[in-house]
């Protein structure tokens, strides 16, 4: 099942994780992606995110490898022509565009706990707890 995944996401699993975002990140059945400017907001918030970790340097930095092999990033220019058509469906979402672009050009669903973006019925939206249990339901 391909997924894509917001950086949110990345940032809380790097900072304090749970059972089921561990789970889905290992998961077999998931393939995850993001939009390449992923490492850009990565390289942006770093420090701050290992700051406020509870994990080692090395356990933070084994865990980011595992991140780099696991989610694919694509370039913009892969999903550009959906982003004329994401501003005009969502003006709200302006720092959420590139990953709804995403959704709409491979027609999957997006994980992310942000709030605003489940008001919308145009990309589904799965938060940790129902991609985990969706998850749960293929095995």
């Amino acid at each position: 099942m391909l997924v894509i995944v917001d950086a949110n996401e990345i940032f809380s699993l790097l900072i304090k994780g749970t059972t089921k975002s561990e789970a889905i990140l290992f998961s077999n059945t998931i393939e995850l992606i993001a939009p390449e400017f992923l490492l850009d907001e990565f390289s942006k918030n770093k420090e701050e995110i290992l700051t406020k970790s509870h994990r080692s340097r090395d356990e933070f930095f084994r865990l980011l490898s595992i991140f780099e092999r696991r989610i694919e990033l694509v370039p913009k220019e892969e999903f550009k022509n959906f982003i004329p058509r994401v501003l005009e469906l969502f003006p709200e979402h302006t720092k959420d565009f590139p990953y709804l672009a995403l959704a709409l050009k491979f027609n999957c669903p997006l994980w992310s706990e942000e709030k605003l973006l489940k008001r919308q019925s145009v990309v589904k939206i799965l938060n940790t707890k129902e991609l985990f249990e969706l998850l749960k339901s293929k095995l």
